[in-house]
């Protein structure tokens, strides 16, 4: 049976798009002194849209803004959706930094959270994001302050996940960090812009910063830090803050 030569060709395409490329310019001389590329931040998102298939057929095409994509997507009922694989860039998290890191995208996963900004999160939804969690983190031994949050890296362009998450509660389970209840307040001056540069938070646009952090850390999105957010920071840098299992019940 002859097969045509574009047929061919394209079978030819597929079976090179599964095999590490070589350069054609140098010799193959393979080394096993290597391995995959990993993600090392989660960034969750909520998807302001209001029902699972529009943010399906969303994340396959395009928003206002361009193609846009995301590793997971979990519905409010607690199905979990894989989009693109743990080992490749999706094009969730767009412009903005963590950190040492200012590719996000390249660094990351991305899980988008089916809700629209206004109302809580379902337990199915937060129970089901605990299981994501707890494999993300074993597999590729994310540290707990490394699950961040959208508007934590785009502060001023980004509000997901919102008010309405739940921050503390992760942080409990070792997903994000939280402070104790009972650290004193910060000393005499404290430097808050070293404390939120140190956190991970970007810090050329103060402003747009304090209100991330007040979004993350107390669910209000205006006015300048206060004492109770510098002793929150302090309680950060510090590492005084909730030990993974801390205040949950078996």
């Amino acid at each position: 049976m002859r097969i045509p030569l574009v047929l061919l060709a394209a079978l030819l395409l597929s079976a090179c798009a599964h095999q590490s490329p070589r350069n054609p310019l140098a010799t193959w001389v393979p080394s096993s002194n290597h391995d995959a590329r990993r993600p090392v931040l989660v960034v969750l998102h909520y998807t302001e849209q209001e029902s699972v298939q529009r943010s399906l057929d969303t994340l396959r095409t395009a928003n206002s803004g361009g193609r846009v994509s995301s590793h997971y997507l979990i519905g409010q009922d607690g199905t979990r959706y894989q989009l693109v694989s743990d080992l490749d860039r999706a094009w969730h998290a767009g412009a903005g930094s963590w950190g040492a890191v200012s590719d996000v995208n390249s660094a990351s996963i991305g899980i988008e959270l089916d809700n629209n900004g206004r109302v809580p999160f379902t337990e199915p939804l937060v129970e089901s994001l605990l299981v994501l969690l707890g494999d993300l983190k074993t597999r590729w031994r994310i540290p707990p302050e490394n699950f961040i949050a959208h508007s934590d890296l785009a502060p001023g362009r980004k509000v997901d996940p919102g008010v309405h998450f739940p921050w503390k509660r992760l942080a409990q389970h070792g997903y994000g960090v939280w402070p104790r209840d009972d650290t004193p307040p910060a000393p005499p001056g404290f430097d808050v812009v070293q404390a939120l540069r140190v956190v991970g938070y970007p810090v050329d646009d103060l402003d747009a910063t304090a209100r991330a952090f007040r979004l993350r850390f107390r669910a209000l999105a205006d006015g300048p830090l206060d004492a109770e957010d510098q002793r929150i920071l302090y309680a950060l840098v510090q590492g005084w803050t909730i030990p993974a299992d801390a205040a949950v019940q078996p």
